[in-house]
């Protein structure tokens, strides 16, 4: 496809690890919010993170207010690496950051959230960023995308231990502005707010159009277009059914059913991209200071 309005994406894997490398702290003031023992960290560090990631994306954008939010004040379209790259560096200060860096950072976004208003031009409601139902939605819509490609194309969690990863990720909600009461904290909670918000999601144009750029993105060097055709399929195959008619995506052959070949298949490509984004400059450091506090 071509750019239209939006810049290509040269520069995704290199601008994201950057991001990624920065955010992981040296010398940590503390264990942070969740800590090398907890199921988090393991989540966070799964081959299927970046599936996760994107069909966290996917789901996000169904929310109609959510996606009017980002088509109408973000610079996505002049800089979409760039958002991808501001997204993976507060996500890994949350999760491998002390406190009072996650804290730091959390208050940016806050911020950010509070000149974030405007109205929807499809549904015609009001929406501000920093509202705690919208905020709920892109929260749930990450963990729920997280447990799934997990569960399809990384290594399992059982279910006390995708209970735990649920109820850790709270915090991760309530940093933002997130009453604690109002967060899912097991598995079927989680699942129960999702079918409860149903009614209100929708494919709006931006939507499609947004996505439809990010399964595609223009301007990917070679290697890692043809990497990013298998996180695009899985992405896709890991969507609830009803997401997927949302967006009107036939569910791709190869994935319909997900053989375990094809499983196989996209399980090595995750593997090729990481080693991919490890040979960026500082992510071997990153992650060697990730397992050294494991260890200890």
């Amino acid at each position: 496809m071509s750019a239209g309005p939006y810049a290509d994406a040269a520069g995704l894997v290199e601008r994201s690890a950057a991001a990624y490398a920065s955010a992981v702290p040296d010398r940590p003031g503390d264990g942070g919010y969740f800590g090398p023992a907890s199921v988090t960290w393991r989540v966070s560090g799964d081959l299927s993170a970046p599936v996760a990631g994107l069909r966290s994306l996917l789901m996000q954008a169904l929310h109609p207010l959510a996606m009017a939010g980002v088509d109408q004040h973000s610079a996505w379209r002049r800089d979409p690496v760039g958002r991808l790259a501001a997204t993976s560096a507060y996500t890994a200060t949350v999760t491998y950051g002390d406190r009072a860096g996650a804290d730091r950072a959390a208050h940016r976004v806050r911020a950010i959230h509070e000149h974030v208003r405007g109205v929807d031009a499809v549904t015609g409601l009001p929406y501000a960023a920093g509202d705690p139902p919208l905020l709920l939605w892109v929260h749930a819509a990450l963990v729920d995308s997280a447990l799934a490609a997990i569960d399809l194309f990384g290594t399992p969690l059982g279910e006390a231990e995708a209970d735990r990863y649920v109820a850790e990720m709270a915090v991760a909600a309530t940093l933002l502005g997130v009453p604690d009461e109002m967060v899912p904290a097991t598995v079927a909670a989680l699942g129960r707010y999702v079918a409860d918000t149903r009614p209100y999601l929708r494919c709006t144009p931006a939507a499609a159009e947004s996505m439809s750029y990010l399964l595609d993105p223009p301007g990917l060097d070679e290697e890692i277009a043809e990497l990013w055709q298998d996180i695009r399929d899985a992405a896709v195959a890991a969507l609830p059914d009803w997401a997927r008619d949302m967006y009107g995506y036939p569910a791709p052959a190869t994935l319909n059913p997900l053989t375990p070949t094809r499983r196989t298949e996209i399980r090595q490509t995750l593997g090729v991209l990481d080693a991919v984004f490890l040979a960026e400059p500082g992510v071997l450091e990153a992650r060697q200071r990730i397992s050294a506090r494991m260890r200890g």
